[in-house]
């Protein structure tokens, strides 16, 4: 389908890619992953044609259709339905001859061509994925001006999936989509007909929507069979056996120089010592394999005692001016809770954030705060309190006027940003040096709460994962909003929904209402067989079905928590112990150390057992 060789390619005197080939075979599902700014988008703009390569080849089927999400999302006055509709230009070139060809012959050719394209299925078609990506009926007769920005992309989306080209080009598909859409998408890139090449920074889309793995790294392309997982294994593994290599040869090089330093002079060894100095010159040590670097996180730590509660809710409306969208809210946040806030979008996710973060005030209904309470509030609209013209020093400057500048550079670092990149203007910044610039600044005076809404749009894979650390090391409250399943299972202890216009919390983990949404829209996409009644008969036997197990799931999440910290507390012993100073002190302490380290691995292993029961009986439970 397309094969890369020898790609070169600079902008602005920077190399993205030096002698890159690459073959995508015809039909396969390819994830492409890499740091971010290291080219990705990039590729796809040259595989497009939009910009040309300074040397090399890009090679396609000649017959090959390309397709893409349009840049400039529709806002007219076409419905929805119509938009998605005239994506496929063959089928409305067609159409629109059809009404006006005479030659029978032509005519014939037509409705061939018509029939062949399955072109009378169409609207049904574009219904459904329209239907899968969140548009209900009414949505998808309006006019596309009436939609948000996101909504306007998930249009261009449905689209190109329309279109069904051969080549589907896809740049982060899901950072404008609910976890909802996500799980959508996931299943019909899956079977999607043709070929997909797809830049995700999304592990769980990652895992089960494609076959292969494309990797960039080091301004060079490197194909692997297999998922995500199996390509982070795969590379693991390569990168040991070749530092092995490399560290083997390069041992035979030092000990052949021995010889060579040691004899080179004397008459008698003079041959022996040019003879290996030729082997030296034939040893090549493979270079070194390592991961680039992904800085880290570090949030500032809260300041005082947090309140207890930090926030209650009783009977709280939202909204915005006349308009409620939330309504009869009763819930309360904890010092040490861990919040995901689920729900299909424009069910007031957002409106809830912007309600905790103080953004809005409540329209009906008590909530209170706790004195002194500070919360950093992350969102997309956010980006607008950075000042595009100043650079990430600049912004420092007015965060610690009386503070030197090797300080403000040091704060910088923290947050994640090279000293390049510090005296680069805000505006030139890439979407993930600006997300942590603003997290940077957002936690800067230390909060006792955090409330982040979909953190990872512009993080690649290494960054996500260094959030997760953060957050977990992070010791005030955490609500989250976000499609990451990866993100919210690794930080997150309770599911919050937004539906029925309120916020309520969730009897169940993420895994068994994934199920319930999939197999909810499976159930709907089946046609009109199912009756009203059905469907309300199984959601009552879910009801009662999440209750019976209600008791089981709360005693595995207490188990995790347990483990969790029991991980904490035995790594910080082994650091300790794993300190040379320590052993310079008094020996009470390295005994009581030990004792520590054996009492804190007895304990984890005796809940690691007690978790593997109560799982086993919960998916056996499951399976009943």
């Amino acid at each position: 389908m397309l094969t890369i060789n020898n790609l070169v390619y600079r902008i602005q005197g920077r190399e993205l890619f030096e002698d890159a080939s690459v073959v995508l075979p015809t039909g396969s599902k390819t994830g492409f992953v890499g740091k971010n700014g290291t080219g990705k988008t990039t590729l796809f703009h040259l595989i497009q044609g939009h910009i040309g390569a300074d040397a090399g080849t890009i090679e396609l089927d000649k017959k090959a259709r390309i397709g893409a999400v349009a840049q400039e999302a529709p806002a007219g006055d076409e419905t929805v339905l119509e938009v998605v509709l005239a994506a496929d230009k063959e089928r409305t070139a067609l159409m629109a001859e059809s009404l006006t060809a005479e030659d029978p012959d032509r005519i014939s050719e037509i409705y061939t061509r018509l029939a062949d394209i399955d072109a009378y299925s169409a609207d049904a078609r574009a219904s459904s994925i329209l239907k899968g990506l969140g548009f209900e009926q009414d949505r998808q007769n309006a006019p596309t001006r009436e939609l948000s920005g996101g909504w306007r992309m998930r249009v261009a989306l449905a689209g190109v999936l329309f279109s069904q080209p051969d080549l589907l080009l896809l740049d982060e598909p899901t950072n404008y989509l609910d976890l909802e859409g996500t799980l959508w998408l996931e299943k019909y890139l899956a079977t999607y007909p043709y070929t997909v090449f797809m830049i995700s920074h999304d592990r769980d889309l990652l895992n089960k929507a494609v076959n292969s793995i494309i990797h960039l790294e080091h301004r060079k392309l490197t194909f692997y069979k297999g998922n995500y997982d199996t390509f982070e294994n795969t590379r693991r593994q390569q990168m040991e056996l070749n530092n092995k290599s490399r560290e083997k040869s390069l041992d035979q090089i030092a000990h052949l120089q021995k010889f060579v330093d040691r004899f080179k002079a004397k008459a008698t060894k003079a041959k022996q010592a040019q003879s290996r100095m030729k082997m030296i010159e034939k040893l090549k040590p493979p270079a070194a394999m390592f991961d680039e670097h992904s800085a880290p996180f570090r949030f500032q730590q809260p300041k005082g005692e947090p309140p207890t509660p930090m926030i209650t809710m009783d009977k709280v409306a939202a909204g915005y001016g006349d308009k409620t969208i939330l309504r009869n809210i009763t819930m309360r946040i904890d010092p040490d809770d861990r919040i995901a806030l689920i729900g299909v979008n424009g069910n007031g996710k957002s409106t809830f954030a912007k309600l905790l973060a103080g953004d809005i005030e409540a329209q009906g209904g008590t909530l209170r705060k706790g004195k002194k309470l500070e919360i950093a509030h992350f969102a997309q609209h956010q980006m607008d309190k950075l000042k595009p013209e100043w650079t990430p020093l600049e912004h420092m400057v007015d965060l610690m006027p009386l503070d030197n500048e090797a300080r403000r550079r040091s704060r910088l670092a923290q947050m994640g940003l090279t000293t390049s990149r510090m005296d680069t203007k805000a505006k030139n910044l890439s979407g993930g040096e600006r997300a942590r610039l603003l997290m940077g600044i957002i936690t800067f005076g230390g909060p006792g709460m955090m409330i982040l809404d979909e953190p990872t749009n512009h993080l690649d894979i290494d960054s996500r994962d260094a959030l997760v650390h953060a957050l977990n090391d992070y010791e005030g409250a955490v609500l989250i909003i976000s499609h990451d399943r990866h993100l919210i299972e690794a930080t997150c202890d309770t599911l919050w929904i937004a539906e029925g216009g309120t916020i309520h919390e969730l009897d169940e983990d993420l895994d068994s209402y994934q199920r319930n949404i999939t197999s909810s829209k499976d159930n709907r996409s089946a046609g009109p067989g199912g009756t009203g009644g059905t469907r309300k008969l199984s959601k009552q036997e879910a009801a009662a079905r999440r209750a019976e197990l209600a008791p089981l799931k709360k005693s595995i999440t207490d188990a995790e928590t347990k483990m969790s910290r029991l991980k904490i507390e035995l790594e910080k012993v082994e650091a300790q112990l794993a300190d040379p100073k320590v052993y310079n002190g008094p020996s009470d302490r390295v005994v009581a150390l030990g004792k520590d380290k054996a009492r804190f691995g007895a304990e984890l292993e005796g809940i690691e057992e007690k978790w593997l029961e109560l799982s086993a009986e919960l998916e056996e439970a499951e399976q009943a």
